[in-house]
């Protein structure tokens, strides 16, 4: 693992405005440029498609990697009693039900972990997906785990890019494996800043850039060769998951999401690689 720190901010900069129609702006969906308007409804319809099977394949793409991946990002947040959390694009509940376990680990510790007021603060975490269909999950998923009746956890269909929560009102934030998948990243970043209490903070959980070259290699097989194909068998939905390969290509390297997150207002940022760079922890602070 190494954990870079991001010591310098760049000037905003804007994204390409080449237009294929009038008032409309090309963007990425993979490695094929459509229009913005579009992107959303066609990641809309890879989500909706594989929405079944995500956890599955997250276990077998990553050979169960994605849960120490997801538990280092909890524990990088250091959830508490009584806080607010938003969790975004985390349809399926994976990383909430670990906050949320990780939380009541600290109530059963009791006083000596953390203050009596924060045990007895209402602690709220909030689930919030563009995505009805992996809502769905989720909500199943916290029946199927003993959540179904626990008041902090509260589901909510969202737009990242224009959340519906108030200014200053989150202690934390996550997204984990969904900002590659928005129209406009600098969108989802401002509205990460806005809604964080000073002091809040943001981590993102991100598939990303190798730069290891025998490594690269092996996992560029790995990624065009074997996770389509794997999608195709376990999902019947091969180019979804072609999309899903390509999207990680697409999305900018460590070092320039890192400067994102800093052009955002974040400060302290840093970034932190594991296995070699397959996937990053990016993290920063409201200040």
């Amino acid at each position: 693992m190494a954990l870079r720190t991001v010591t310098r901010r760049l000037g905003k900069k804007l994204l390409p405005s080449a237009s294929r129609l009038l008032h409309s702006h090309a963007t990425s969906f993979g490695f094929k440029q459509v229009n913005e308007d579009e992107k959303a409804r066609m990641v809309g319809d890879v989500f909706t498609s594989v929405a079944g099977k995500y956890d599955l394949m997250n276990d077998l793409m990553s050979a169960g990697m994605h849960r120490l991946w997801k538990e280092r990002l909890v524990s990088m947040l250091n959830p508490f009693p009584g806080m607010k959390h938003l969790d975004v694009a985390g349809g399926t509940g994976d990383v909430a039900f670990r906050i949320l376990e990780n939380i009541n680990k600290v109530k059963q510790r009791g006083p000596r972990d953390v203050n009596e007021d924060s045990l007895e603060a209402e602690t709220k975490i909030y689930v919030c997906d563009i995505n009805p269909n992996m809502l769905n999950v989720g909500k199943q998923r916290s029946v199927e785990m003993g959540f179904g009746e626990d008041s902090s956890l509260e589901w909510v269909e969202g737009n990242a890019e224009s959340l519906s929560f108030q200014n200053d009102s989150m202690d934390g934030y996550t997204i984990a494996f969904g900002i590659r998948n928005v129209t406009h990243i600098e969108k989802v970043l401002s509205e990460a800043h806005r809604v964080l209490k000073h002091g809040g903070r943001f981590l993102c959980l991100e598939l990303s850039h190798v730069d290891i070259p025998v490594f690269k290699e092996l996992y560029d097989y790995y990624s065009f060769k074997v996770i389509p194909h794997m999608g195709e068998l376990v999902s019947g939905d091969r180019q979804s998951y072609q999309y899903l390969v390509e999207s990680i290509r697409r999305f900018p390297p460590q070092e320039k999401f890192a400067s994102m997150i800093a052009d955002a207002g974040f400060q302290k940022v840093e970034y932190e690689n594991l296995v070699g760079g397959v996937v990053a922890i990016h993290s920063g602070l409201k200040i």
